[in-house]
């Protein structure tokens, strides 16, 4: 049973909405978001990486950096660049990239679920970058970027989805510099907002599809403030609750997530294709290899591009093992690319399915040596690993398109209104 519920969130005013909203804080590094913040002050990306007020060097993870994107935060609020909806409501948030459109339902989600496995997660996170959203989240006593969540399909919220979005008009419609359309509803109806409190309510799983970090982090700084509360808590805080946006399973679509590496571990290249043999039919194409099924891949070597199909013993039923990526680990990258942990050595990268087959050509031609293509992983087997509370192998999934941050803001300062 999933506790989702409506809420008071404070949002951009209208006429600075396309300014401020930006993408999440970690698809930048230290130079790029710099620069973004010295090119649009107005930039969410100015609270969320707060370092951008001080002096390149400066440690991005001081108290003072913190403090510093809470001044800003509640500065911006009070100046009026944000306005606070005065009932708790849900929001419905559609993102359009090239010409596909994924809408879902803005919500805060509880800590409780996670903790108790309503909420399951697919991957496992690091306590260094959860102190980072920890220190701010509590810092700044909101929570700015959300978790994207997704449940299988229900009937009766796609009715309600499609209802409003057909008959009520959008209090923001904007293209963001990246191309992406961003239109968003406010759910005004509270027989509505009702009736998706009470179905989700029916629904037994609700799944991380991507911020595991922020949402771990969310938890963290929620047991805390209750902590703080001591006797004095009643199970009422804001605190309690992270700011997500959920989708259904069949408005999703998961890119490929590709794998480059540095050197073929001493092989020859006539070495190494004559290994793969052993484990895939290995077939030379005139084009790029874009895989078009599960247990397929590209690999691209030596200007060259292959296919390889996975043998039939090599695949297995196990809901991690027999993911691609899975396979691709266990038959190649540690026992003939000497790859042992993919999350720590430096001889291998990964590169998101947005950017393209050229760019792993790119990559060949510059610091990499040899690419591997994949076939993504299926929402589906998002869902069997998440259910078998298994994980999955590091950079299985990559989302497109990014939920904005700044969008929608939770204040976790005081009490749920009930």
């Amino acid at each position: 049973m999933a506790d989702i519920k409506p809420f008071k969130a404070y949002r951009p005013a209208k006429d600075k909405v396309s300014a401020i909203a930006a993408l999440p804080y970690d698809v930048y590094n230290a130079a790029e978001a710099r620069e973004v913040v010295e090119k649009n002050p107005d930039s969410f990306l100015a609270i969320d990486r707060p370092e951008t007020f001080f002096e390149p060097g400066h440690d991005m993870y001081a108290p003072e950096v913190y403090e510093k994107a809470k001044e800003e935060l509640w500065g911006r609020i009070d100046r009026g660049d944000f306005i606070q909806d005065e009932s708790n409501s849900y929001y419905i948030y559609e993102l359009t990239m090239d010409g596909r459109s994924q809408t879902g339902i803005v919500a805060v989600a509880s800590i409780d679920d996670y903790l108790s496995g309503v909420i399951k997660k697919h991957e496992n996170t690091r306590a260094e970058k959860e102190a980072d959203r920890i220190n701010h989240v509590y810092t700044c006593k909101a929570q700015t970027g959300p978790i994207f969540l997704c449940y299988r399909d229900n009937a009766t919220i796609n009715e309600i989805v499609d209802r409003v979005k057909s008959v009520d008009e959008p209090v923001y419609d904007f293209t963001s510099e990246d191309g992406v359309r961003h239109r968003v509803w406010l759910m005004a109806d509270e027989e509505e907002n009702n009736m998706i409190c009470r179905v989700f309510t029916s629904i037994n799983d609700i799944y991380i599809a991507d911020g595991h970090h922020r949402c771990a982090s969310a938890v963290k700084v929620g047991l805390k403030m209750r902590e703080e509360k001591g006797a004095d808590y009643k199970k009422n805080l804001e605190a309690d609750y992270f700011l997500s946006v959920l989708f259904p399973e069949s408005e999703l679509m998961i890119m490929d997530y590709n794998r480059v590496v540095k050197d073929l571990n001493g092989h020859a290249p006539e070495e190494f294709l004559e290994i793969l043999s052993g484990k895939f039919d290995v077939k030379k194409e005139e084009q790029p290899v874009k895989p078009s099924r599960k247990g397929e891949f590209g690999l691209f070597l030596d200007d060259s591009w292959y296919r390889l199909t996975a043998h039939e013993d090599i695949i297995s039923d196990d809901p991690v093992e027999g993911l691609d990526v899975s396979v691709l680990q266990k038959e190649v990258l540690f026992p003939v690319l000497g790859i042992e942990d993919p999350k720590t050595d430096k001889r291998i990268d990964f590169v998101g399915g947005i950017r393209g087959l050229k760019e792993l050509e790119r990559r060949c031609h510059t610091d990499m040596c040899l690419a591997f293509s994949m076939y993504p992983t299926a929402i589906g087997e998002l869902f069997d690993v998440a259910d078998s509370g298994k994980l999955m192998p590091p950079k299985s999934t990559w989302f497109e398109p990014k939920l904005l941050s700044g969008l929608f803001l939770h204040d976790i300062s005081g009490i749920v209104v009930k």
